[in-house]
C-alpha cells in the first residue's frame, strides 16, 4: 500500500502542472521534459530535411519539357495581342489536325497532340479575349469554355477509347472554334 501512494504521488505533477505548480519537479519529470524537447527537435529537423528534398527534386519532377499534361499557363508572359492574332489560326489548325490520329485510333498520340496544341491555342484565345472590350468578352468566354471543356472531354474519351464520344466532342470543338474565330 505504501508503494502505491508513492507511484501515485510521482505521476501527479505530470498530469496537471497548473494545479501542482508549487511542487518541485522530480528527476524523472526533468528527463521526460528533455525527451520531449529532443523529439520535437528531431521532428523539426526531419520536416526541414524532407521539405528541402522536395524543393530540390521538384524542379526535375515538374519540368515543363517532361510534363505530359495540359499546359496550364493561360497567358504567355511576353505574348502580345498581335502575336496571338498572327498564330491563332495555325494553332487552331494544329488542333483540328488531331483528326488524323483519331481516325487511326492512335489514342495515346492523339491525346499528346491534343494537349500540346490546345495549350497553345488556349493562351492565344485568352490573350485576345483580354484585349476585347468588356461587352464582347462574355460571349467569347462562353465559346472559350465550350472549346476547352470539349477538349478535356475528348481527352478523357480518347483515354477510354470511346470512339462515339470522341467524335461528338470533336464536332463540338469544330463548331465552337469556327464561331470564335469568326468573332475574333
Amino acid at each position: 500500500m505504501g508503494g502505491r501512494s508513492l507511484v501515485l504521488h510521482a505521476s501527479i505533477p505530470r498530469i496537471s502542472t497548473t494545479i501542482f505548480s508549487h511542487l518541485k519537479p522530480s528527476l524523472e519529470s526533468c528527463k521526460m521534459t528533455r525527451v520531449l524537447i529532443d523529439s520535437k527537435f528531431g521532428r523539426r529537423i526531419g520536416t526541414i530535411t524532407s521539405m528541402s528534398s522536395i524543393l530540390l527534386v521538384g524542379d526535375s519532377i515538374f519540368n515543363k519539357e517532361c510534363a505530359n499534361g495540359f499546359d496550364f499557363s493561360l497567358v504567355a508572359p511576353d505574348q502580345t495581342v498581335e502575336e496571338a492574332e498572327s498564330v491563332i489560326r495555325s494553332h487552331a489548325l494544329e488542333l483540328v489536325e488531331v483528326k488524323t490520329l483519331l481516325e487511326e485510333e492512335s489514342w495515346k498520340e492523339a491525346q499528346k497532340e491534343l494537349r500540346r496544341s490546345s495549350g497553345r491555342l488556349r493562351s492565344d484565345i485568352y490573350t485576345i479575349i483580354q484585349s476585347k472590350p468588356g461587352s464582347e468578352r462574355p460571349q467569347l468566354r462562353k465559346l472559350y469554355s465550350v472549346i476547352f471543356t470539349n477538349v478535356s472531354d475528348l481527352d478523357y474519351a480518347a483515354r477510354d477509347q470511346d470512339a462515339t464520344r470522341v467524335w461528338e466532342c470533336y464536332k463540338n470543338i469544330l463548331v465552337a472554334l469556327d464561331d470564335i474565330l469568326s468573332r475574333i
